[in-house]
């Protein structure tokens, strides 16, 4: 294999350094001079691994002063190269990184005023050439960050100076203090004269440019009355591609690593993109992007694929980034916030359980209207945990987006079943061993079964057809044997789980499954019973005859499954024959 190519940026988000060090790097620079058009003050949340922190560390380098001479070799090859703004390399450049604030929530304010006076200190030793000695001394001697701010923006205003600020993770400060803290805490620091809403009271009078990043609008609704963003990019068709990889960019990134050699003919372009696009793509911004633009890659988890592809030749063991469990512990706390959760349980379970939701997206709402059924789905979906699936008049069809993500429901939904029935894994392991290697699923499905049965306690919680599915789901997606794909379409119809082998990473895997799932009320007769399991067996020949289904075996020998539960009793359960 090739050794001479360009590194995946994997976890690097220094611009200065994936062009000095020639990383590959996809072109995001044809969004500058939209910004500049669209306003001087600009809010935008994404997700999280969706480029944000690169993004911004790019924009401070394309606007700062101090590198108006290293423009072009920085820039060299990129669109804005050749279609550079009015106001590029014009300003002093202050960045704010609040996922850097200390992590000790007994100490807030230390925390915070420690981090922006060092944050304070840096820039006016930056741009010492700007300003007089005096002011240099006095903005180092000054205790508060407030304090530096005020003089900073003085001596600017009076030598007509003009300043840019970036805010990243704008809101990890303050949404750590609702997640562990509760409302009472968050609601003093964002409020009346709590330190974190002065601070920015100081920002929109002093900054010609502001551009803040995020992963909630939650902080930014409470801080409104002192600071009134002039466009929240967010929900914006303009920017819908900003941030995150198109199909085309990650094609074009196969490309190139297949061109230099550094990966082998065994994989071919559509064999990469097949394998990671159910993992990581169809994300949509915007409701007018939806019919028009290409759906989004989460850039994260791509170079997180890509960078162990290229490096070892194969792809992860795990489609799931490890770095997303710290995504699902903040979902967690967040569902639980002061122990109100219910309401938003029943959201949780009817999205794992359907699939999807319907809402409106609102574009910002206080903490303390978190539990409003619009603005916890938004919540969702500002997180990454749903995206824009289809328009329904005014309503917007809301959708997990992805395996990676719906992994997570599924996680959330097994903790909580298993704080009620512990889940031997030694023998689920065992039976997804036997099924997958050697065609011996019958454990596999009375294991299941019986968890469903003995998680009885729930009976509220998990009663009736649809949520028997979503537990399904829970402990089917508990292997990496398989990709699971719950209500696939074959033959006019839709399969309720399709155990698809994951043959690049496990191939050794030598079966394959399609389970039709009945559910029978308690009351059903035996009449009823017969003629439901009659109509199962047909509708999965059906299935099992689909000709897509059967160029996604790769070699595996198909199992047709029919499973019948009354009540939470598992009847009867056997493979069908071949048509």
């Amino acid at each position: 294999m090739s050794t001479n190519f360009k590194r995946m940026p994997y976890g690097i988000a220094d611009f200065k350094q994936i062009r000095n060090e020639n990383l590959y790097f996809v072109d995001k620079t044809m969004f500058f001079e939209k910004m500049e058009r669209a306003g001087n003050f600009l809010f935008l949340v994404r997700p999280r691994r969706f480029g944000k922190s690169l993004f911004l560390d790019m924009l401070e380098t394309y606007y700062d002063i101090n590198e108006k001479d290293n423009f072009q070799e920085l820039f060299k090859g990129l669109y804005v190269a050749d279609h550079p703004t009015p106001e590029q390399g014009e300003f002093q450049v202050l960045h704010l990184d609040f996922s850097l604030v200390g992590s000790d929530l007994d100490n807030l304010y230390e925390n915070f005023n420690t981090y922006c006076g060092q944050v304070m200190d840096s820039f006016i030793d930056n741009y010492q050439r700007y300003y007089n000695p005096q002011i240099v001394e006095k903005v180092h001697s000054e205790k508060t960050a407030a304090g530096k701010l005020n003089i900073v923006r003085l001596e600017a205003k009076k030598a007509q100076l003009k300043l840019y600020l970036i805010v990243d993770e704008y809101d990890n400060f303050t949404n750590n203090v609702l997640n562990v803290k509760g409302q009472q805490a968050y609601h003093e620091l964002t409020h009346g004269t709590g330190f974190y809403r002065d601070l920015f009271n100081l920002f929109k009078p002093m900054f010609y440019r502001i551009i803040m990043l995020g992963v909630s609008p939650i902080t930014l609704d409470d801080l409104t009355s002192g600071y009134n963003i002039a466009l929240n990019m967010s929900l914006d068709a303009r920017f819908n591609q900003m941030l995150g990889f198109s199909e085309k960019d990650v094609r074009e990134m196969i490309r190139y690593y297949k061109a230099v050699g550094a990966i082998g003919d065994d994989k071919t372009e559509d064999d990469i993109i097949n394998d990671i696009k159910p993992w990581y793509d169809n994300y949509c911004f915007s409701r007018r992007s939806f019919a028009t633009d290409p759906k989004m890659f989460n850039c994260g988890m791509v170079c997180y694929y890509m960078s162990m592809l290229i490096g070892t030749g194969k792809r992860p063991k795990s489609m799931v980034d490890p770095n997303t469990m710290t995504d699902y512990g903040k979902l967690k706390r967040l569902i639980e916030i002061d122990n109100m959760e219910e309401h938003r349980l029943h959201v949780i379970h009817e999205i794992a359980e359907k699939g999807f939701i319907y809402g409106t997206l609102v574009s910002h709402f206080p903490a303390e209207r978190i539990m409003d059924y619009d603005n916890f789905v938004s919540l969702l979906y500002y997180y990454g945990m749903l995206t824009i699936g289809g328009v329904r008049g005014e309503s917007l069809k809301l959708i997990i987006p992805n395996n990676n993500v719906r992994i997570q429901y599924y996680q959330y939904m097994l903790d909580e079943y298993q704080t009620i029935h512990a889940l031997p894994v030694a023998d689920l392991r065992n039976a997804y061993d036997g099924a997958a290697l050697d065609g011996d699923w019958r454990p596999l499905i009375e294991f299941i079964c019986k968890a469903y049965h003995d998680t009885t306690a729930v009976r509220q919680l998990i009663e009736g057809e649809r949520n028997l599915q979503g537990f399904m789901n829970a402990y089917l997606t508990l292997t990496n044997y398989y990709q699971v794909a719950p209500e696939m379409e074959f033959s006019h119809g839709y399969c309720d789980f399709f155990l698809l082998p994951n043959y690049l990473t496990y191939p050794m895997v030598a079966h394959s499954y399609i389970l039709e799932l009945k559910y029978l009320k308690t009351e059903a007769t035996e009449a009823e019973a017969t003629k439901q399991w009659e109509e199962a067996v047909e509708q999965i020949k059906g299935y099992a005859a689909d000709k897509k289904l059967r160029s996604m075996l790769h070699g595996t020998q198909l199992h047709a499954i029919v499973i019948q539960i009354k009540g939470y009793d598992l009847v009867r359960f056997d493979e069908v024959p071949k048509a």
